[in-house]
């Protein structure tokens, strides 16, 4: 007897019971043709890519946003703290919404609101709608990620589903090295008018091809609790706060803000009540218990120390050719680079992926990030981007090779557990992975403040008043003055502030270099962390063994 495929416009399908999906939410995944696979990879590779990308033409564009909303940057670094919290805590609600009204159903939801929302920016402008949207662009992208992997599912065969997972993941972090890519100009031309058409542009298209070729049928059933809501209204504005001192006490400084304390106080006690009410629950949302065990501790320990490290090149490669005076436009063919070596890193680890390769992965990705940031920490006030293209390399390589095999670990975790702790595993990797970016940042660009601070104080120490070189110093820079300042007191105080900011110059370089080390230490403890699990795993069969 044959088995006809049925076609999309009928909408039929028949499933076998290896088609049924691994966790709640989840389509079915039954043989396709060719021609449909190759749109579902093509679509699945869109949604990747697209998913943090629109929201990263706005994280890594903040001081030229704030002219727009004339604003200070550290009030505007709310948009990043409200999208992190959002996408964060977005999959807390999304795992059992699309197991009860299906996914096609859930995520055209929220893209029709997204869509609305990017519409009204051209008619209400201000930091009020620019921080809703960033909300429910959020928490779009907290669904889009898994529809994307979902997609790429519907591509490989049930023995490969890694493959497509890894895949979809290391997607996803190609959304900060694209949108360096794009001009400021383009975006900001007519009031960022450039920016609401692309925010618009991506979620009309990627609805329409979500809508032209849906994904299969999900098993619908009723997984919601009265509680569930509780949870989360506890635990969304705690984890709302805590992003937002993160991404304020850098640039506002931790001790000359004293509501940063306020908010820390407010946001702990939501955080605890929220843990709480699960610890306590029959049928918990997330599973307390689970998270406090050895081996997601140290999953968690591994997850969020590597976030911290990448950490190096968002903020620390940025942020010293920012301190040379260079712009977005000038750092295009580095972050090119930065994508082929992040597509090379999706490309290892597809080829490399399994249950036992995935530690080694995690170790390669882990000397890759330090051996970058290693590179890095030789630089000096001369240093361009041509002097980082093989460090950023290294660094997006291990980014993509680290990402996928780390969720792939905790997936296998969850598949011996059973799916009630699917939702656990999603949210805890979400948060250690954006929670754990803010937290980076946070890190290294206060030790990076505080180090520039040791480095000026040590320059001017030994650069005293009196020196002859020092005086010489200023008074070739009084000279060179000569030609455009007639007042020689001014002139000789300008030559001054020139001697000034050149040690602050060559101090911001030499705070980086001290970054840099920090991080490739960072690395290797990770890749130290990797094996000691790895020999802890090993030993333990043995002691069971043993005679008593």
């Amino acid at each position: 007897m044959t088995t006809t495929t049925p076609s999309l416009a009928d909408g039929g399908y028949e499933f076998r019971p290896e088609d049924r999906p691994s966790f709640p939410g989840g389509p079915f995944s039954p043989p396709h043709p060719p021609l449909r696979r190759l749109a579902y990879a093509a679509i699945g590779l869109w949604i990747g890519a697209t998913t943090t990308f629109v929201n990263a033409t706005v994280t890594v564009n903040v001081p030229n946003l704030s002219g727009e909303h004339a604003a200070y940057v550290a009030e505007l670094s709310w948009l990043p703290a409200i999208y992190v919290a959002a996408n964060s805590c977005a999959n807390t609600m999304l795992v059992k919404a699309r197991a009860q009204f299906s996914m096609p159903g859930v995520m055209r939801a929220l893209l029709l609101v997204y869509i609305a929302i990017a519409a009204a920016q051209f008619f209400l402008t201000g930091f009020a709608a620019e921080a809703v949207v960033r909300f429910v662009s959020g928490v779009v992208a907290g669904g889009m990620t898994t529809t994307g992997i979902y997609y790429l599912l519907q591509v490989v065969p049930p023995k490969a589903r890694a493959v497509a997972m890894v895949t979809g993941l290391g997607m996803t972090q190609l959304g900060t090295p694209l949108a360096r890519l794009i001009p400021v100009d383009l975006l900001s031309e007519g009031g960022w008018f450039g920016q609401h058409c692309l925010e618009l542009a991506t979620g009309i298209t990627t609805l329409t091809l979500i809508t032209l070729l849906p994904l299969p049928p999900t098993p619908r059933s009723k997984l919601f609790q009265p509680l569930d809501f509780v949870t989360v209204a506890l635990l969304l504005p705690a984890v709302l706060m805590i992003c937002g001192v993160l991404n304020r006490g850098r640039l506002a400084w931790w001790t000359d803000t004293p509501w940063l304390g306020v908010v820390l106080a407010i946001a702990i006690p939501l955080l605890a009540a929220a843990i709480a009410i699960e610890a306590s629950r029959e049928r918990p949302l997330i599973q307390v218990g689970w998270i406090g065990t050895r081996d997601f501790l140290g999953f968690i320990a591994i997850a969020f120390l590597m976030r911290l490290a990448l950490a190096e090149q968002t903020y620390g490669a940025v942020g010293l050719l920012t301190a040379g005076n260079l712009d977005n436009d000038q750092l295009r063919t580095l972050f090119c680079w930065v994508i082929v070596s992040m597509l090379a890193g999706i490309v290892a680890c597809v080829l490399t992926v399994s249950e036992r390769a995935i530690p080694r992965q995690v170790i390669v990705a882990s000397l890759a990030i330090a051996a970058g940031a290693w590179m890095d920490s030789r630089a000096n006030d001369l240093t361009r981007p041509e002097q980082l293209y093989l460090s950023q390399s290294l660094i997006g390589f291990g980014t993509c090779l680290f990402i996928g095999p780390t969720m792939a670990h905790g997936i296998l975790k969850v598949m011996r557990l059973g799916a009630d702790y699917f939702v656990t595993l999603v949210v805890v990797f979400s948060m250690t992975q954006n929670i754990g970016g803010l937290v980076g940042s946070a890190l290294l660009g206060s030790y990076q403040t505080i180090a520039t601070r040791a480095h000026f104080q040590e320059l001017a120490e030994r650069m005293p008043a009196g020196d002859v070189q020092v005086a010489n110093r200023v008074a070739g820079s009084t000279r060179a003055l000569a030609c455009t300042v007639a007042d020689p007191a001014l002139r000789a105080q300008q030559g001054g502030a020139a001697l000034v900011a050149s040690m602050t110059r060559e101090a911001t370089v030499l705070a980086f270099n001290d970054v840099f080390r920090l991080v490739w230490r960072l690395a290797l403890a990770t890749a130290l962390l990797v094996v000691v699990l790895l020999l802890l795993a090993a030993v333990r069969p043995i002691r069971r063994t043993e005679p008593t």
